[in-house]
């Protein structure tokens, strides 16, 4: 269990409930900008984690047992009282460098045809959710080699997210939402060593919010 891992099964649980980060802070009677990404790194670089009362106040809030957030923590499907796994469904699975490809997503962005593999995840929540498997070193140090990422089209955007974009050449990436206006969006990439990107919304197919990795 680490900084990231809690952080992202946050950002799991609202997207599951159909709500942003700060939508999920005032559901569970907190300050709006307690789950912001602005507050997940102090000013000295440290990292800052949620509190176990904060924690305790979004599961209540969302009807969440304890089980089943550490399922989002740590990828693995939570056991019910009797050993058994709780209810899970399998993902439609591609590398992120095939996603490219025609064949594999409708125009609003959806996966469709019978390309696609499958993973087994506990449900998040969105019937349109899928999974793509990182390859190659240009997302570390956030993503690695091997990492899959859970993607949800439904999620809200907030600037700071972690999104996956199509652009309308074709071209598939990974990227930090930096900044997003009525005509531009910027993007952050992960790995400082490559550079950021900007394109006008008419170049952009899509845009989803990922709300899950497993390692």
């Amino acid at each position: 269990m680490n900084h990231e891992d809690i952080w992202r099964a946050l950002d799991a649980l609202a997207a599951e409930h159909g709500l942003s980060a700060s939508g999920l802070a005032r559901r569970a009677g907190l300050d709006a900008t307690a789950f912001n990404p602005s507050k997940r790194v102090g000013a000295d670089g440290r990292s800052r984690w949620p509190s176990t009362e904060s924690v305790a106040k979004v599961l209540g809030a969302t009807g969440t047992s304890f089980e089943d957030f550490a399922a989002l923590v740590t990828g693995v499907p939570a056991l019910s009282r009797n050993g058994r796994q709780t209810a899970s469904r399998r993902i439609p699975l591609i590398g992120l460098a095939q996603a490219g490809g025609d064949g594999y997503f409708d125009d609003g962005g959806y996966p469709v045809g019978g390309g696609w593999d499958e993973i087994s995840l506990p449900d998040v929540g969105d019937p349109n959710a899928y999974a793509l498997e990182i390859s190659g070193e240009s997302m570390e140090p956030v993503f690695r080699d091997g990492d899959t990422v859970i993607v949800s089209p439904a999620a809200p955007i907030r600037r700071g997210d972690r999104v996956v974009v199509r652009t309308q050449q074709g071209e598939v990436m990974a990227k930090e939402l930096k900044r997003q206006s009525a005509r531009r969006i910027e993007l952050r990439s992960l790995n400082p060593a490559h550079p950021d990107y900007a394109f006008d919304l008419a170049e952009i197919t899509w845009m989803h919010r990922i709300i899950w990795a497993t390692q």
